[in-house]
């Protein structure tokens, strides 16, 4: 069994004992190359079939590119695709000058709302531990509270495949199939498995976006790539964090860590 393979068959595991496990399970889906990954990975658990919904967080300033390439896949699919967006947030006026307030309004707020909505009750998303500090310090099953407030300071030991799954009254379980995977890992997994890319991921006059978000809060790096043999060679090479071009992560020291405990994805 390879590396990929082992990956694979890890994740898998993981999506049908959550699905298994749990009543109402949704799938948190960016259009990204991780939740891409993670909604190809779905498909090969259920045979080709996606049986839980895929909700698509609206903050109202994304790509058009994002937009296009989550109709596009959605309907090739088949996805029961969920659009989660914060009209309060509109009401209020809320926007990226304050960066903190308007992804937990525009995001967080807007998650709740949904998932109160609609009674999901755990959320299969597309992190990995590489990304960044504070989602280093995750579980594969990983318990928010009533608020989606997370501790990260009280967290259950996770030992080979024995998870900690049970879900307490008032919470939800967020659920991590990709914690393990890294970035290179993710590109030669899409690259295996010819799996869509959005264009934004390409190279265009010299950069491209390497984590996608919202369009004011997310820069460009620098690169000439406009294939995944090329992503992958660049990201072997590079000595960069794969989020160095995302506003929040900048804003403040530990305001990712700050939003994460707030129910932050």
């Amino acid at each position: 069994m390879t590396h990929l393979d082992k990956l694979e068959s890890d994740s898998i595991y993981i999506i049908r004992e959550a699905y298994n496990k749990y009543n109402k399970p949704a799938m948190l889906w960016s259009a990204g190359k991780d939740s891409t990954t993670l909604a190809h990975l779905v498909r090969k658990a259920f045979l080709g079939k996606v049986p839980i919904p895929a909700i698509y967080i609206d903050t109202g300033y994304h790509f058009q590119e994002m937009y296009d390439f989550r109709d596009k896949i959605a309907d090739e699919w088949g996805l029961n695709l969920v659009v989660s967006k914060s009209q309060k947030a509109e009401e209020k006026g809320i926007t990226p000058e304050d960066k903190l307030k308007c992804c937990g309004e525009r995001k967080t707020q807007a998650l709740k709302d949904t998932m109160a909505e609609k009674g999901f009750d755990a959320l299969l998303l597309g992190i990995r531990r590489d990304e960044h500090g504070i989602r280093a310090k995750e579980r594969t099953f990983s318990p928010r509270d009533q608020d989606f407030q997370w501790d990260y300071k009280d967290q259950p030991p996770e030992l080979w495949d024995q998870y900690k799954s049970k879900r307490e009254s008032g919470q939800h379980l967020r659920v991590h199939p990709l914690l393990s995977w890294t970035e290179l890992d993710v590109w030669k997994y899409i690259k295996r498995e010819n799996l869509p890319v959005n264009p934004l991921y390409f190279a265009k006059n010299g950069k491209r976006m390497r984590s996608l978000g919202c369009k004011p809060c997310t820069d460009p790096v620098e690169s000439n790539v406009k294939t995944v043999e090329g992503m992958i060679e660049e990201i072997k090479k590079s000595d960069t964090e794969e989020r160095s071009g995302r506003a929040q992560d900048k804003e403040e020291a530990h305001a990712m860590q700050k939003l994460r405990a707030l129910g932050y994805m």
